[in-house]
């Protein structure tokens, strides 16, 4: 025998060893995602779903809670978005709690109390509005939220709508 079919000859039962190991080989054991989850490979964890709540009645199309800086969207007092972050009044500017009804909105509102744009307002409580704004620094008394949130906050809300703020 040549030693190039010596080398071929070598390198095919090399390759044939390595496959035949592979198809006889175990699989690997998976640790378990969480405590009495599954250990099979492949198959996905059944992660029990926890119900998102808010505090507010099933009157409440929109819902506040200042005191986590959090809010939420509902239909017949089921969450539909949220919770999703705001920022409120700062001391001597603070957002009152309480019920109140979506007066109007415009997707870009300049306001002429503070010279800023509002982007997205929503006014509940007179010149109190939802717009978008820095989450991470208090208002003047408006809601400031994320873009994303406001943007879902003004699809879901028309006039008449309740609003509940609470503590």
């Amino acid at each position: 025998m040549s030693k190039r079919s010596l080398g071929l000859a070598a390198r095919t039962a090399v390759l044939a060893g390595v496959a035949s190991a592979g198809l006889v080989a175990a699989p690997a054991q998976a640790e378990p995602l969480w405590p009495g989850g599954p250990e099979v490979p492949g198959v996905p964890a059944i992660v029990p779903t926890v119900p998102v709540t808010a505090p507010c009645s099933e009157k409440a199309r929109a819902c506040l809670r200042l005191s986590t800086n959090e809010a939420w969207l509902m239909d017949k007092g089921q969450v539909v978005f949220g919770p999703t972050p705001i920022s409120h009044g700062m001391p001597g500017f603070e957002t009152p709690p309480g019920v109140f009804n979506v007066a109007f909105k415009r997707a870009f509102h300049w306001s002429t109390m503070h010279h800023a744009p509002m982007e997205y307002a929503i006014f509940f409580n007179g010149d109190i509005a939802f717009h978008i704004g820095p989450v991470d620094k208090q208002s003047h008394g408006c809601i400031r939220m994320t873009p994303d949130g406001a943007k879902e906050f003004f699809q879901h809300l028309n006039t008449g709508d309740v609003v509940e703020v609470v503590v």
